[in-house]
Parts: C-alpha cells; structure tokens; sequence
C-alpha cells in the first residue's frame, strides 16, 4: 500500500513541476504591441540574463511603467528559486479536496498568509495577503512544456484585506512559443470583468529573439 504524501511532500512536487527558465538563460529581446480598445501603444522590451529588465519606446510613461512591472511579474514565475530557499522555513498541513480533486495546502509560517490548492502535481490556486491587498488566482488551463507546466487560462480577484471589498477582478488568456531552448510569452489578452466598464488589453509580443546562444 503506498503511503500517503504529505502536505509538504505535494506542494513542492508541484512547485518544482513549474516551468521555469534554467541557468543558462540568456536573456531575450522583443517588440511588443498593446491594444486597448481604440488605443494602441508600441515599444520593445529587453529581459537580460541578470533577470533586469529594460522598456523603451513607449510614448506614455504610465504605460511603459506598466509594462516594466508587468514583466517583472513575469519573471517572478519563471525565474528558478531552489524550493528550500522559497518554503524552506514554512510549515505545511493538509486541507479539504474540493469537488474537482484539488487538494488544499495550508501554510504556516509564511509572512504573506498563502495557502494553496494542488492537483495533478501542479498548483491550481493561490490565495495571498499582502498588506491591504488580499488575491486569489485560480488556473483553468495550463501548457505542458515537457519541462513543466505553465499556466496558461486563470483568474484573478483581488479584495481589501481589510474590508473584504472587491477592487477588481481579472480574467488572463497566455499565449507562449518555443524560442530556442526555452518558452516564452508570445501574447496576453486581461479581460476586466465585474465592472461598469469591461475593459479587454491585448500584449503582442513578436520579433522574439535570445540575447546569445542558450549553452547545452
């Protein structure tokens, strides 16, 4: 009879089953179209293997900041951080397996308040407190990478930590493409849902090209 695993045991299965850039990443380059209803902006990007990241061309300040930060999200996810260096000081416990087999996973220890949901050896939720700001993102799909899983449909609602008051509420459609040795975002449609005005943002990202060789 196989043991049951523990808490610990399936979150980091599932951590270290994400898709994540290795060490010999090189850094990538890449113009990048955002639509917005009748607005449109242009610029390039430029994610460089120290992981900093350059935004140029933009016209409107706002949006290139928005973009830089956006890109940093991006690189929180696919940069590579050793499970022991990101949970090691945590604590885990099992939770209730919802309808769907999702499994949650309660944290203790963490100064940002997560708990999670696994199944299939991967993480389909996370809810996080950070400040005044409490969010939950639920993953729908995900992309098969063979090298692990990158969420590719998800959910987003973010609420007064506080209050509980809902401030917004997101849905977020990830296209990726192999480049090289590695996977990377070709395109991103947010659709604003729950509010007065639905608002859809279109980043296209294209003439993608590594900053050198990737070494094998």
């Amino acid at each position: 009879m196989t043991e049951p695993k523990s808490a610990c045991e399936l979150f980091k299965a599932a951590y270290e089953n994400r898709y994540t850039w290795d060490e010999n990443f090189p850094g990538y380059s890449a113009d990048i179209e955002i639509k917005q209803g009748n607005e449109l902006y242009t610029g390039t990007v430029r994610i460089n293997s120290d992981f900093t990241v350059e935004v140029s061309g933009f016209q409107d300040e706002k949006v290139q900041e928005s973009i830089y930060n956006q890109i940093r999200d991006l690189i929180t996810h696919r940069k590579r951080t050793s499970f022991e260096n990101a949970h090691g000081k945590n604590e885990f416990s099992l939770g209730n397996t919802d309808d769907t087999g999702a499994v949650a996973i309660l944290v203790n220890g963490n100064a940002m308040g997560s708990n999670y949901k696994v199944k299939d050896t991967e993480i389909c939720y996370v809810s996080r407190v950070v400040g005044s700001m409490a969010f939950s993102i639920n993953t729908k799909e995900s992309l098969d990478t063979g090298e692990g899983y990158v969420p590719s449909d998800y959910s987003a609602i973010f609420r007064n930590s506080q209050t509980g008051e809902l401030l917004a509420e997101r849905e977020f459609k990830d296209t990726f493409g192999k480049v090289g040795n590695y996977y990377l975002m070709t395109r991103q449609v947010i659709h604003s849902i729950g509010e007065e005005d639905k608002t859809t943002t279109e980043f296209n990202f294209s003439n993608i090209r590594l900053l050198e060789p990737a070494i094998v």
